[in-house]
């Protein structure tokens, strides 16, 4: 059996720490800890790190896909309402901690790092008592798992100041190095080039998300004309199973609309500034490489995307405007001019690498490897 000191007797004896990270389910909880894997092997290339999650996840494809070995658990979905499942909660918690622990004793866990959702309950229930748990929390409204796992962390960290946990430590959300270390003025005639865009002109970015967003899609689309009178450049992830078809204006910079950004660092490095949702992985990726933007929160939830954007905003990184309030002429008045003016641009970007997320990955992988004695 192990105990929450077992980490610093493992580093006493020289032996190579073993991570286990619980953030199966969605990309906003499987890459934050694949990105806090790549910064522990950073620091530490000896350490061992395995992955938690469950059949019906992301993490089938994304952990294998970055090297790293995943074991699987029961899931444990939380219903959000009472329904016959409710009844059956108590032996499906049960029995995933029950596999959850098995696996935590077969690998030799020295510290297990929770990013919430329905792999991290069942991971914090396991190690409770048995071997240390840094909590992560992403949301500035911390969701269940991570309201019970904080309750018995060693450590717990958080994205953005706020957060109702207890002893939260701000950290940021780990990204990808490839994010973190990306030179955008370095790219940026690569990145125009690739897309087809005006070297020279001042560009936005527009995405909403994965699968696109038909409200932004439509105001923005509307707006081409503004655009090409003022001389600005527009790249347009506008989603796969939509389309968009935009008015060209010979002689004016190009508006480039494409169905999916699968290189999201190109994209990035292309970009003056940025008009999105503000999912927290978003916030933080947008922040990290010091993008300025304009923040459309999803209207839908418990208002998560709205708080999530209010630190960039606040830091005079961001500007935030309703989905209801987004129209043509919203943005021919507010995003046509800050993508035009220069100055604006680079104080809002400067403002937003100030927040802190591009050194997120390894803050908390030294955090792990502290609490994991190593």
């Amino acid at each position: 059996m192990s105990n929450p000191v077992k980490g610093a007797e493992r580093s006493a004896a020289g032996k190579a720490p073993v991570v286990v990270v619980a953030g199966g389910g969605t990309a906003g909880h499987i890459e934050p800890a694949l990105a806090l894997a790549d910064a522990v092997m950073r620091l530490r290339p000896d350490a061992k790190v395995i992955a938690l999650g469950t059949e019906r996840g992301l993490e089938t494809k994304l952990v294998p896909a970055r090297g790293y070995p995943l074991e699987l658990i029961p899931p444990v979905p939380m219903p959000r309402k009472p329904t016959p499942e409710l009844l059956k909660m108590p032996l499906k918690v049960r029995d995933a901690v029950k596999r959850t622990r098995a696996v935590l004793d077969r690998v030799g866990a020295d510290v297990v790092v929770g990013f919430g959702g329905y792999v991290a309950l069942p991971a914090y229930l396991a190690a409770r008592g048995r071997t240390p748990i840094v909590v992560h929390e992403a949301n500035k409204a911390a969701g269940l798992a991570n309201r019970v796992g904080a309750r018995f962390a060693a450590r717990v960290a958080v994205a953005v100041p706020g957060t109702p946990l207890p002893k939260a430590e701000v950290v940021g959300i780990p990204l990808r190095h490839s994010i973190t270390s990306l030179d955008r003025a370095a790219l940026r005639a690569e990145a125009r080039e690739f897309f087809g865009l005006d070297p020279d002109v001042p560009t936005l970015l527009v995405f909403g998300g994965s699968q696109g967003a038909v409200s932004i899609n439509g105001a923005v689309s509307a707006a081409a004309k503004e655009f090409a009178d003022a001389g600005v450049g527009v790249l347009h992830a506008h989603g796969p199973k939509n389309t968009l078809v935009v008015q060209e204006f010979p002689g004016r910079p190009t508006y480039v609309p494409v169905p999916y950004l699968e290189r999201m660092d190109l994209a990035y490095a292309a970009a003056d500034a940025v008009l999105c949702r503000s999912g927290a992985m978003t916030v933080a990726e947008v922040t990290s490489v010091g993008l300025p933007a304009v923040f459309v929160p999803l209207p839908y939830g418990n208002g998560e995307q709205a708080s999530n954007a209010q630190p960039a905003v606040d830091a005079g990184a961001a500007l935030m405007v309703t989905d209801a309030d987004l129209t043509a002429t919203k943005i021919a008045e507010l995003v046509i001019p800050l993508v035009s003016d220069a100055d604006r641009v680079a104080k809002m970007s400067a403002a937003a690498v100030g927040l802190g997320h591009r050194q997120a990955d390894e803050t908390l992988a030294k955090i792990v490897l502290e609490v994991a004695g190593a």
